[in-house]
């Protein structure tokens, strides 16, 4: 499933949608992101509230296919453009990170 037909199924907001037709292949739900960086594989759609820099960095390092920042979660300007300049896909949802992880799970 890309990431757009994701968003659109999870009613996600888009905030940088750079690579829309991106695979995903599973997913993963963290906060802490040293653990993140060994455990999260490339394609996954990686559900997290954390919103700075060294996600971005994170989302570079694993390959993940997006970002979901749960819980209301955005982005400001500027890091919304260093996800762009990336090639990170960011979208946002109201809610929890189990409530939008157990519906990407029912997707896949």
């Amino acid at each position: 499933m890309t990431v757009q037909a994701m968003a659109e199924a999870l009613s996600l907001t888009p905030l940088c949608v750079p690579e829309p037709d991106r695979e995903v292949e599973g997913g993963y739900i963290g906060d802490l992101l040293s653990w993140v960086m060994g455990n999260a594989r490339s394609g996954d759609a990686w559900i997290t509230i954390m919103s700075n820099d060294n996600v971005v960095a994170v989302a570079v390092l694993t390959d993940v296919a997006c970002v979901i920042l749960s819980e209301g979660v955005t982005l400001d300007e500027r890091l919304r453009a260093l996800a762009e300049k990336k090639g990170i896909n960011v979208f946002s949802t109201a809610l929890s990170s189990f409530a939008v992880g157990a519906k990407v799970a029912a997707l896949l």
